[in-house]
């Protein structure tokens, strides 16, 4: 009976059912968090290139103009709260070089 108190304790669910469907929903999460991590961290390094090159060219490393595509990319697929995370992103692959 405390492994069953202890799990419906961990998920804030009241049945066993809802425990099952909420651990199984949270192993989903985890795996797709651990593959937004791993293209963010491509992201980062797909940028760093981006950011050399443009550099080595006589450029600046980030791309004003560049950015704001993106902003409203995220905008318009995730409304406000894309935007934030937009900058997010941006923010973690500026300046890597």
């Amino acid at each position: 009976m405390a492994d069953v108190t202890d799990v419906l304790n961990r998920t804030g669910a009241r049945t066993g059912e809802a425990a099952g469907v909420i651990t199984d929903a949270r192993d989903r999460v985890d795996a797709l968090d651990d593959r937004i991590i791993g293209l963010v961290q491509e992201r980062m390094a797909v940028s760093a290139v981006i950011q050399q090159a443009r550099m080595e060219s006589g450029g600046r490393r980030v791309n004003l103009s560049r950015e704001m595509e993106v902003l409203g990319r995220y905008r318009d697929a995730l409304g406000k709260p894309g935007t934030s995370l937009a900058m997010t992103l941006l923010e973690l692959c500026r300046g890597r070089v």
